[in-house]
């Protein structure tokens, strides 16, 4: 469930994971909501509906047509992934998992303080993996708060400071793949990890900026699909 999400992963992915594992009566739609408004209706005409995953930019909205929340989507504040259980609507949040075991083998010891890209529901499941791992952040945005950064506020100082980015906007996506977050690209090097939440294309203009100056480059794939399989798992349990 999300907007303007012809793109999305998701409805492939499941699709092969069906089909290998002999699930004839399965199937993954995408529903394409222009409203969060749209959803009650959705939830109540789709027959045979078990489960929902939740993207851009619904992932903090639907949060009041819920009947309940499981810890870790409420202390994020956002949640990607929805259980249905009789009447009842859960929400979940499997983007913390996936983002986390994605991230940790592009981890060093230099890797302790991280610049966030972007403040939707997204930024603040990379937020929470950051804070149980101990890394220290600050959010990046077009239009900063007073504890946030601003986009001309980044310099070579704030580089130095900061060695893993993180890209949680959708700048670089397809189709529009020469858009990158403005950064003071020149000032990166190998001691830095740029992370990019988006997955199409596999290097977008951000992480090919960083992969030209020596810095760890990685995607959103291994996430989505951790993400994914994490979300399955709580379709299919009991409780």
């Amino acid at each position: 469930m999300g907007k303007n999400i012809s793109y999305s992963f998701s409805k492939g992915y499941f699709a092969k994971k069906f089909a290998a594992m002999g699930l004839k009566g399965h199937s993954y739609e995408n529903f394409d909501l222009q409203h969060i408004d749209e959803f009650p209706e959705l939830v109540h005409n789709t027959k045979g509906l078990k489960g929902l995953n939740v993207t851009i930019p619904y992932k903090e909205k639907v949060i009041p047509f819920l009947t309940g929340m499981d810890d870790i989507a409420r202390r994020i504040g956002a949640v990607n992934t929805i259980k249905l259980k009789g009447k009842e609507l859960i929400g979940y949040n499997t983007d913390a998992h996936g983002f986390q075991k994605s991230l940790e083998p592009f981890l060093t010891k230099y890797h302790t303080s991280a610049l966030i890209l972007g403040t939707g529901g997204a930024s603040k499941a990379v937020a929470f993996v950051l804070g149980q791992l101990g890394i220290t952040f600050r959010f990046v945005s077009r239009n900063p708060t007073h504890d946030q950064l601003g986009y001309t506020d980044l310099n070579e100082d704030i580089l130095r400071q900061h060695q893993v980015i993180i890209n949680c906007t959708p700048l670089g996506t397809y189709p529009n793949v020469k858009q990158k977050p403005p950064l003071p690209y020149a000032h990166l090097d190998k001691g830095h990890l740029l992370y990019d939440l988006i997955y199409n294309p596999s290097k977008t203009a951000f992480l090919l900026e960083g992969e030209l100056r020596g810095t760890a480059i990685c995607n959103g794939l291994r996430m989505l699909e951790l993400q994914a399989e994490r979300a399955w798992e709580i379709w299919n349990s009991y409780s």
